[in-house]
């Protein structure tokens, strides 16, 4: 017989009527550890997201004084305690300019997500999400999900050159585009196929006999750039043909309530409440199956962040704010590096609140944070702060602070690829290039 899913009803006739009868939990649903596997009957899926803010950090209050395994929480990292054995502290890695010059706020972002030195808008390649996104994405409603929390649509993945994945900026968008229309309840006893989507389905199908001519009559150039475009039909074509299918049931899910309709905005207050709605929102999604792949931008790396009844903005005062001669730092830019790791404190707390297997979904997810600099006043891309969460399903291992010493941050970007089972052995350009896996990283 072949495998049984958790998805498989013992049909018949009773009283010349159709029935179905579910079946109970089996030690077949479950895999050799005892962790419960999802409804198709494969192990729960891992899912892969980043998490940016932007400026930078503090340093004094931001690196750990020792590395390994017991070292102290510096300040502003002290929020983050509670997830300290889920945690993977990266410090020291640097994007390596090759002698062009810094387009600050973008190179050192940018650099880490591509393995390219000096990228701009226009990247070369695409970010780590995309091919990860290629690998892991193919079974999920959408292929990756982008949230901005600053009221700023603005988008660090990229499937190309001028190509951003668009973010969502309301709490109430983000709803409507994961629960409202197409949306399809895993534990709904009723299941009927949306009649819409089985035109457009049959409408792709159509033209694919005139996309296989078209590739055959341009010249090279052009065959590349149908290639990009005929990868997102592709794409689509996999999203509707699953939307077909009813889902697999999910336990202890609930649909979520539908979020008020707020302006976007930047004040830190505002942000920070509407980073939690699409946190919450965003977890829900993930347990649901509908992306495996996401992306939040918590700020813009040129940060546009104020304080209540202020005008100036964190990127302003990185430039313009004297350091406190006592401190040693800009106390005002110290606030918002300080809250912004609050905020990823709460992005945590969310991912952490929805029970799966014998664990939570951060323990199924690898969450890659970081910013755009080091130090925001002279735009550093040497040292660019980052931190993993979660254990992919046990692909990683967390619990310590890892210096870098200077080595190509690209070796970060390398391993997460790896480690969400991208077949890749070589990443980056130039100077970033690099095969040194962080072994420290794998499991």
């Amino acid at each position: 017989m072949s495998r049984i899913s958790r998805r498989m009803v013992l049909r018949g006739v009773a009283g010349g009527a159709a029935v179905g009868v579910s079946l109970p939990l089996l030690d077949c649903f479950l895999d050799n550890n005892g962790k419960a596997i999802a409804a198709s009957g494969q192990r729960i899926p891992v899912r892969f997201g980043t998490w940016i803010w932007g400026c930078g950090f503090i340093p004094q209050k931001w690196i750990p004084a020792t590395t390994g395994r017991g070292y102290l929480m510096p300040e502003d990292l002290a929020p983050l305690e509670p997830y300290r054995e889920k945690l993977a502290i990266f410090t020291g890695f640097d994007v390596k300019l090759d002698g062009v010059a810094n387009k600050p706020h973008v190179t050192g972002c940018l650099g880490l997500r591509t393995g390219i030195p000096v990228p701009t808008e226009n990247v070369k390649a695409p970010t780590l999400d995309v091919l990860i996104s290629q690998e892991i994405g193919g079974e999920a409603r959408f292929r990756s999900l982008e949230i901005s929390a600053c009221g700023l649509q603005r988008s660090y993945s990229y499937q190309a050159a001028g190509s951003p994945n668009p973010s969502e900026t309301s709490p109430a968008a983000l709803y409507r585009r994961i629960f409202g229309e197409g949306f399809q309840d895993p534990n709904s006893v009723n299941f009927a196929p949306d009649t819409r989507i089985l035109v457009r389905k049959s409408v792709l199908s159509a033209v694919s006999e005139d996309r296989q001519k078209l590739m055959q009559s341009v010249g090279a150039s052009d065959r590349q750039r149908l290639e990009e475009y005929f990868t997102s039909i592709r794409q689509i074509e996999q999203q509707l043909e699953l939307q077909l299918q009813p889902p697999a049931p999910v336990k202890a899910f609930s649909k979520p309530g539908t979020p008020s309709e707020n302006a976007p905005g930047s004040e830190m207050r505002q942000v920070m409440q509407t980073h939690r709605v699409m946190a919450e929102l965003l977890a829900k999604a993930l347990q649901c199956n509908q992306t495996k792949v996401f992306n939040v931008l918590f700020s813009d790396t040129a940060s546009n962040l104020r304080r209540e009844g202020e005008t100036t903005t964190h990127h302003t005062l990185t430039h313009e704010e004297p350091e406190d001669k006592t401190l040693g730092y800009q106390k005002e830019c110290s606030w918002f590096a300080s809250n912004s790791m609050v905020a990823w404190k709460e992005f945590l707390d969310e991912i952490s609140r929805i029970p799966e297997g014998d664990g939570t979904l951060l323990d199924n997810c690898l969450i890659l944070a970081h910013s755009d600099c080091s130090v925001a006043k002279a735009h550093a891309v040497e040292g660019i702060p980052a931190i993993v969460a979660g254990n992919a399903g046990g692909a990683v291992r967390t619990g310590y602070h890892l210096a870098g010493n200077g080595d190509s941050i690209a070796r970060l970007g390398l391993t997460v690829q790896q480690a969400m089972g991208v077949q890749v052995e070589r990443w980056g350009q130039l100077s970033m290039e690099t095969n040194r896996t962080i072994t420290e990283l794998l499991a």
